[in-house]
């Protein structure tokens, strides 16, 4: 019996072998490509489209990737195709997803798109922020006439400029030779939109 108890007592202090853990799965990244801090103007109803990325923790893509855009259920906000609040879109084969069909809704103000990724067990989330504005129309192209207008009339001044010191120099204008050239101001003058250019009286 002594030597029955003495067996056990070896088997039972011999330590078993520890159970292998599964291999946790890679931790997601999720990386706002594009639509961070964007200003969708509200009267042409013009978004600018997230995108994200998904990648692992090595910071390598993953395709197949679930990702779900959520937008605000009220205040400044706006909708994808159909009305739809949210929307749901498998990362391409560089783990990209992009958020079509985003529409902004007539409210001003800004607002946080929800992001969550999932991915073989494992999941990660952020948030985009957008502004939806009134963008006043055809400021832009106000500006650019601006500019336009400013270039010719540097243009003009310039060619001016070296159409009287060609005169000069071959002697029309004050070479001595009783030659008069005479410039009319109104060859000269040029209107863009509201301005004119000439000579200076």
């Amino acid at each position: 019996m002594r030597h029955l108890s003495l067996l056990l007592a070896g088997i039972l202090a011999v330590p078993f072998p520890a159970v292998s853990q599964a291999q946790e799965a890679p931790k997601l990244n999720l990386v706002v490509v594009e639509g961070e801090g964007a200003i969708n103007n509200i009267r042409q109803r013009t978004a600018r489209e997230p995108i994200v990325q998904v990648e692992d923790e090595n910071h390598k893509p993953i395709a197949g990737a679930a990702v779900v855009f959520t937008l605000p259920s009220q205040g400044a906000g706006g909708t994808f195709a159909g009305g739809q609040h949210t929307l749901t879109v498998m990362t391409d084969s560089q783990g990209r997803a992009v958020a079509h069909g985003l529409r902004p809704n007539t409210v001003k103000g800004q607002y946080q798109i929800h992001v969550n990724a999932s991915y073989n067990g494992q999941s990660a989330n952020t948030n985009i922020s957008q502004t939806n504005a009134v963008v006043a129309a055809g400021a832009g192209a106000a500006a650019a006439a601006g500019i336009s207008a400013k270039l010719i009339v540097v243009i003009v001044a310039v060619a001016a400029a070296a159409t009287v010191g060609g005169l000069y120099a071959s002697g029309a204008i004050g070479g001595g030779n009783g030659n008069t050239a005479v410039i009319q101001p109104s060859l000269v003058t040029i209107s863009p939109g509201t301005g004119s250019v000439g000579p200076p009286r």
